[in-house]
């Protein structure tokens, strides 16, 4: 019988991500074939923090629930922590290794992790709701220890196994590269340790359509439009009267553009809550998202 392949890109990120280790079989209909397969996998603690029992370098995460009465030490060891294997497979199997070759040299880096975040993401956001947990998120692939791509036999992808992958760079430069529209690149600019710092030190205020802007953002871009065109109606309802109130003259074109914007986003966020095939605009929610960012971001340029 002749050899079936499958190719794959898999990421390890240094927490446990919610899902039960297994397979995942995910389709866009009931009746659709399958679209992608993606195999969640725990490593061990002591092998992400290079210490335990097995390795004689300190004690195993038992003995230490066992002792958590002793003093702790004036300089403790890092606490071990959970590593998750996510492997996301292409369920088309190819018949021969040259083939398996061409994908791995065609790999556009960028588009293709991104796109395996994506579907990582889709998981992670039907675990959030299937288990009501708020604190379930989605991840970025920048936030990935490491990240490859390659292939293997049937049973060797499924344990997250492969005959052979290749290790790919995924940096905050890529990031910026990578972004939606350059959104990375924009973002470098605000400083964030600098606001971080008036945040915490008392000199700046947060408003509240911040924190509904970047959730219709996350949802765009993870491919949620209704959920973005009803969180992009919320933000901009607050925006509006928030930036006015501050009363700065610098913001009074966008603000008053903003507001221009609202009915169209309002009638977005209808479609959202209606009933039948009629989905949101994607191109009016992200136009009026760039726009009230981009506001925002002018805002901050005081370090407010």
């Amino acid at each position: 019988m002749a050899q079936r392949l499958f190719v794959f890109i898999q990421l390890e990120f240094p927490w446990a991500l919610g899902p039960a280790d297994g397979r995942y079989l995910l389709r866009t209909g009931a009746d659709a074939e399958a679209e992608r397969v993606v195999v969640i996998g725990t490593l061990g603690a002591a092998r992400a923090a290079g210490r335990g029992a097995a390795g004689g370098m300190g004690p195993s995460i038992l003995q230490r629930l066992g002792s958590r009465n002793a003093d702790a030490p004036a300089t403790p060891e890092p606490a071990p922590v959970t590593t998750t294997r996510v492997t996301v497979v292409d369920p088309i199997s190819l018949s021969a290794e040259h083939q398996a070759r061409a994908w791995l040299d065609d790999l556009d880096r960028h588009r293709d992790v991104q796109a395996a975040v994506a579907v990582i993401n889709r998981v992670l956001h039907s675990h959030r709701i299937a288990s009501a947990d708020p604190y379930v998120h989605e991840v970025s692939p920048v936030q990935a220890l490491v990240i490859r791509a390659g292939w293997g036999e049937g049973e060797q992808v499924a344990s997250g196994q492969w005959l052979h992958a290749r290790e790919l760079a995924f940096g905050p430069s890529a990031r910026r590269s990578a972004g939606p529209r350059g959104r990375g690149a924009r973002s470098a600019a605000l400083r964030p340790q600098e606001r971080l710092a008036a945040l915490l030190g008392g000199r700046g205020t947060t408003l509240l359509c911040e924190e509904l802007t970047l959730r219709a953002r996350l949802d765009l871009d993870q491919g949620r439009p209704r959920h973005a065109a009803l969180e992009l109606d919320s933000a901009l309802a607050a925006a509006v009267p928030e930036l006015r109130a501050e009363g700065r003259q610098d913001l009074a074109i966008r603000v008053a553009e903003l507001e221009q914007l609202r009915a169209g986003v309002a009638e977005q966020a209808q479609a959202a809550l209606g009933q039948g095939s009629r989905q949101p605009d994607g191109e009016i929610v992200a136009h009026a998202l760039e726009r009230l960012e981009s506001a925002l971001r002018a805002r901050t340029a005081r370090g407010v």
